[in-house]
């Protein structure tokens, strides 16, 4: 056999081939040329005057307006920065400001700024108000934060108006666990030290209605009512038809009984259909074991090493204060069975679980089906406002300050949600931040002054330039 000719050697394995200058470029330059469409759904969605509205803390006439605050936190999320001292960076842009229309805070007047939303007030409050029994609390929000609150409400609904085409919302409501190693931390059920804020997300529009910042020894399952009364009191004018779906921390009574009312209080009229996984009683686990073999059915796709399967369970709790006029709850069961008559982990050949809920007119497998749906929009945003944006890194010690953090962090969210749906092609639509910076953030510009024009010069091709241009069309800002 010959021998194979010599290949020739990678570039890759050669040095670069240039020298960094010590002078740095005299041009207005930027990293981040597709920041202005983030900034132009922002202001097109009228956030601005929402701020002013609702948020009233500035206390100075010099420095930064709230607006400009709001702003620029939407920014440092949007760019994928996770700290106060990221603000720094972004100041160093030269063309960010010339972008922006203003500078942006430098680490400490945003550490200020979040301090003004902390009430320490509000916390001796909730702790004197403990029952003897009790150990976590959830203090009311102070006033700057619950206008915060207001600000993404607002922006939910305006969103809402300019999609009047969707007349179905699905609220799904889930807490999540953020790490932290602040003295001030608690523990949670898990033993980490940390906070477990609760949110509550439109799946079908992907932004996030409520959210509740909470400390980390607060159980899921305490007062999951008020985060879906101010979910669905977000919702726009325009929608119809209400869903609501909930993990077992959400097999409360209250909130069982306020959705299953039709002339509820504080909530939209009329029913709203949901299913929650059940916590698993004795009383309801018997019945499930009662379940005759003929009434289990399989669902979903065939697994090689489970059978999943299927069943309703004919069970009625003992309910206290029960309406006569209330339509009864239905109970789903699932089983899951190892296929080759193996054990689970804790010795058992099956497990149970179930789901309580107000809808009787679907079969059961398509009832289980839609209440895992959830897996793939609440927990998709828990990972997304943790792991893309801002919300998984707490920057303070005060409660009031890493709560205003988190809902900034909510409100950069539903900006760049906002950003795909009404301006940006439709594959990008389920885009994550991440990969909005890929394509759109993370490009390069220069500021370019030009017969009386300030212009901003990008590097990329022609096409992408139409589709800044077009998305900013789209997003025009009332003047």
């Amino acid at each position: 056999m010959g021998m194979n000719p010599p290949r020739k050697p990678s570039p890759t394995e050669s040095p670069l081939l240039f020298e960094i200058d010590d002078n740095p470029l005299e041009e207005t330059l930027t990293s981040w040329g597709g920041v202005p469409l983030v900034v132009q759904a922002f202001r097109s969605l009228g956030v601005p005057a929402m701020v002013r509205q609702h948020v009233p803390i500035k206390q100075r006439e010099r420095g930064y307006d709230e607006a400009t605050m709001v702003e620029s936190f939407v920014v440092l999320n949007a760019v994928g920065g996770d700290c106060l001292d990221d603000f720094q960076h972004l100041r160093d842009d030269a063309g960010l400001k010339e972008m922006l229309g203003h500078e942006v805070p430098s680490p400490e007047s945003a550490r200020q700024f979040l301090n003004r939303f902390h009430s320490e007030e509000k916390l001796e409050e909730a702790r004197d108000g403990r029952k003897p029994e009790q150990i976590a609390f959830i203090p009311e929000e102070a006033d700057a934060l619950s206008g915060l609150g207001e600000v993404n409400r607002e922006l939910v609904r305006e969103l809402g108006r300019r999609c009047p085409d969707q007349l179905i919302a699905t609220v799904d409501q889930d807490a999540t666990i953020i790490e932290s190693h602040k003295r001030e931390a608690l523990r949670t059920y898990e033993g980490e030290r940390g906070y477990q804020p609760m949110l509550a997300v439109w799946a079908e529009m992907d932004v996030i209605l409520a959210d509740e910042f909470r400390d980390g020894n607060v159980p899921a399952m305490m007062a999951p009512l008020a985060v879906a009364k101010r979910a669905f009191a977000a919702l726009p004018e325009t929608v119809t038809s209400y869903y609501y779906r909930g993990d077992s921390a959400s097999h409360e009574r209250e909130l069982i009984q306020w959705l299953r009312d039709e002339k509820r209080a504080d909530g939209p009229q009329g029913k709203i259909g949901f299913a929650i996984s059940a916590r698993l009683s004795e009383a309801l686990h018997r019945a499930i074991l009662q379940i005759p073999e003929a009434g289990w059915s399989l669902y979903g796709k065939a697994d090689g090493r489970e059978i999943r399967e299927c069943a309703e369970v004919d069970f009625v709790p003992g309910e206290k204060g029960e309406q006569k006029d209330t339509q009864p709850l239905r109970y789903v069961a699932i089983r899951i069975r190892p296929r080759q008559e193996e054990m689970f982990a804790d010795g058992s050949r099956e497990k149970h679980f179930a789901v309580v809920s107000s809808i009787w007119e679907w079969t059961p497998e398509r009832l289980i089906q839609w209440h895992r749906e959830k897996a793939g929009t609440i927990e998709a945003v828990h990972d997304v406002v943790k792991n893309e944006l801002a919300g998984g890194v707490m920057p303070s010690k005060y409660f009031g300050a890493n709560a205003a953090w988190l809902r900034l962090a909510v409100i950069a969210h539903n900006v760049l949600t906002a950003l795909k749906r009404i301006a940006l092609p439709a594959e990008l639509l389920r885009a994550r931040p991440k990969r909005l910076r890929f394509l759109i953030i993370n490009t390069a510009g220069r500021i370019v002054q030009h017969a009386r024009k300030t212009l901003l010069r990008l590097a990329a091709l022609a096409d992408r330039i139409a589709l800044w241009k077009e998305a900013m069309r789209l997003l025009q800002v009332a003047t």
